[in-house]
């Protein structure tokens, strides 16, 4: 496994987590990905894999639809963070953007159909 490290744009949410590698990205189509445009990450990572570090109150959340999934995002910043799946609660995708190391948008990507969920 390997670890990456991510913050959201001012440093507010900081976050570590481990997959085995990054070497493609998922983009998904429901009605809130697409407007965000968000780079995720493929790989869903375990809650035992993601370490979270935020003062009290900084990190919101935003639901719809079924309120399964939840939107986490830096409510200093705005910028969305990660998200904890709708077909595996309790496991997070997370913003490649986010990560200083990967130039996310030059990854290969596949769409994932979660308008249709």
């Amino acid at each position: 496994m390997k670890q990456f490290q991510g913050s959201c744009h001012c440093g507010s949410v900081e976050f570590t987590f481990s997959v085995p590698d990054i070497d493609h990205a998922m983009r998904c189509d429901c009605s809130l990905c697409s407007r965000k445009g968000m780079v995720m990450s493929a790989t869903v990572v375990s809650p035992e894999d993601i370490k979270i570090r935020c003062e009290q109150g900084v990190l919101s959340t935003y639901q719809f639809g079924t309120e399964t999934a939840r939107h986490y995002f830096c409510n200093r910043c705005g910028i969305h963070t990660f998200v904890e799946t709708r077909l595996n609660p309790g496991h997070y995708r997370v913003n490649l953007g986010c990560i200083d190391e990967l130039d996310a948008l030059r990854l290969p990507e596949v769409i994932y159909d979660g308008r249709n969920l």
